[in-house]
């Protein structure tokens, strides 16, 4: 298919979400258990770069595109692998049929079309988390994966290490602590401010700075860097609680709850961008409840040191970036690459150690493909999916919020007091900065309904949370809907 043709086909998919890419590539698939696996990066940013040392290694696998709208990044990758073919454009390496599968570690609103993208034109894919921008598209991308066959595995690395079957172990079959009545989840870590500029950030002319916004709207910049800080920006990224968030809730649905909750039924939650009075829209405090419908969670975020001049992050029950199962007997707490248990007087019991799951995820994702066999994947898309879900609910309680009102956040059910130990942590936190939860820079929202099923708020105030289950797109980069069958 010549490269014009193979442009128009693209389009075509991304219009009509048409089938007629599922046959692409298909012959291929079925004879890679024999032949070397070319792989190609959609991005060569510092995750990429990750990406790139640990597959280079992996016998029977080879290095052979590299994609980035900013030539200095493709200039740096290229200089590591100089065999790899460059491009700037990523439909121009999706054009190229010697490319198997991709690697796609961009920002995050160009997850899911980048994927859907590479599944259409017959590439096998392992997509960055957090899977989506917003719910609706994370959707589109599990029925491209069904609808074209491919392999899609998502880029939570920890679902590979084996420690976690043996958490699930201790807590589920052998109930070592008796059974879990609430659980906790944790991102405490400490960024910077990002700046705030008077005029827009001049984009550098090694940037092509259509490709790089994509999916994304055309809006001027006021913070002092393009690359990294797209994070905070809503336009974007998806905040910490999409960064980190998505690992350590994963871990929490994998771990507590065994993928049994996709989505919770009710959330309630609220946060502030505060202290740097910065560029950044994403809160860098962030505090959110998840009715599940049994074991209830809530979820602590801070970027924030502790106070004005501290070191360290606030003060809080277990570990920066993890989670504690409350249970019957005691506690369990867990984190990428170790965890413990303690008994009712706090006396560890057992220790848990594990390897994070790097080289070891990304080994499986090409034994999957070799295969051609998506059931042998650790993470699939659907799963990624679903934990993303829960980071993309919390952001939608954050920005349909309203102004704090203590007597709603204390109202809110709450039997095992997990929400109200957290509210009392939020408030002496921000209070070490003269602040208070009341301050208009907090927002708290009412409580939302969510119909996992639909994936779509329902009852009370659900349409002001429901306008943010997906985004208006700029055109031609449209992630289209897609039927699974």
């Amino acid at each position: 298919m010549s490269h014009v043709s193979r442009r128009q086909f693209l389009s075509t998919a991304a219009a009509l979400g048409a089938g007629v890419g599922l046959s692409m590539g298909t012959s291929k698939s079925f004879a890679l258990a024999n032949d070397e696996i070319n792989i190609g990066f959609i991005s060569c940013g510092g995750r990429a770069g990750e990406h790139m040392r640990v597959f280079r290694e992996m016998s029977g696998v080879n290095v052979g595109a590299l994609c980035d709208p900013d030539e200095q990044r493709l200039d740096s990758a290229k200089r590591t692998f100089p065999n790899a073919k460059g491009f700037a454009d990523l439909r121009d390496l999706l054009d190229d049929d010697t490319v198997d599968a991709v690697v796609v570690a961009t920002s995050n609103h160009w997850h899911c079309l980048a994927s859907i993208w590479a599944m259409q034109a017959g590439k096998h894919v392992y997509v960055e988390k957090p899977l989506s921008h917003n719910q609706w598209e994370g959707r589109q991308t599990v029925n491209a994966a069904a609808r074209y066959k491919k392999i899609c595995q998502i880029g939570t690395q920890q679902r590979s290490d084996p420690m976690q079957a043996e958490i699930k172990k201790f807590l589920h079959e052998k109930k070592e602590l008796g059974d879990i009545v609430s659980a906790r989840v944790n991102r405490y870590g400490i960024r910077p401010s990002i700046g705030k500029r008077e005029t827009p950030l001049p984009i550098p002319d090694s940037v092509n700075y259509d490709l790089w916004l994509g999916p994304a709207q055309d809006k001027p910049i006021f913070r002092d860097k393009l690359q990294y800080d797209w994070h905070w920006d809503w336009n974007t990224g998806s905040g910490e609680m999409g960064n980190w968030g998505v690992h350590v809730l994963d871990d929490l649905r994998n771990n507590v709850f065994q993928d049994s909750v996709s989505l919770p039924k009710r959330i309630f939650g609220g946060g502030g961008r505060i202290v740097y009075n910065d560029a950044g829209e994403t809160p860098n405090v962030h505090f959110v409840y998840f009715d599940t419908g049994s074991i209830p969670v809530v979820i602590g975020l801070s970027n924030l040191p502790a106070g004005p001049g501290a070191k360290g992050s606030p003060k809080h029950p277990g570990p920066g970036s993890g989670y504690i199962a409350y249970c019957e007997g005691g506690r369990f707490e867990g984190q990428r690459g170790g965890g413990k248990a303690f008994d009712k007087n706090g006396k560890e019991i057992a220790s848990f150690k594990g390897n994070s799951g790097n080289g070891l995820h990304q080994q499986n994702f090409i034994d999957a493909v070799r295969a051609n066999d998506p059931s042998m994947l650790n993470a699939p898309v659907s799963m990624g999916h679903d934990s993303t879900g829960w980071c993309n609910l919390a952001n939608i309680a954050f920005r349909a919020g309203g102004n704090f009102d203590q007597q709603q956040a204390e109202s809110f059910d709450d039997p095992q007091g997990i929400w109200g130990a957290l509210l009392e942590e939020m408030q002496e936190h921000v209070g070490a900065y003269s602040m208070k939860l009341s301050d208009p820079q907090i927002r708290l929202s009412t409580a939302f309904d969510v119909d996992a099923e639909k994936e779509v708020f329902v009852g009370e105030h659900a349409e002001v949370a429901n306008q943010y289950l997906s985004r208006e797109y700029r055109a031609p980069y449209t992630v289209p809907e897609i039927s699974a069958t």
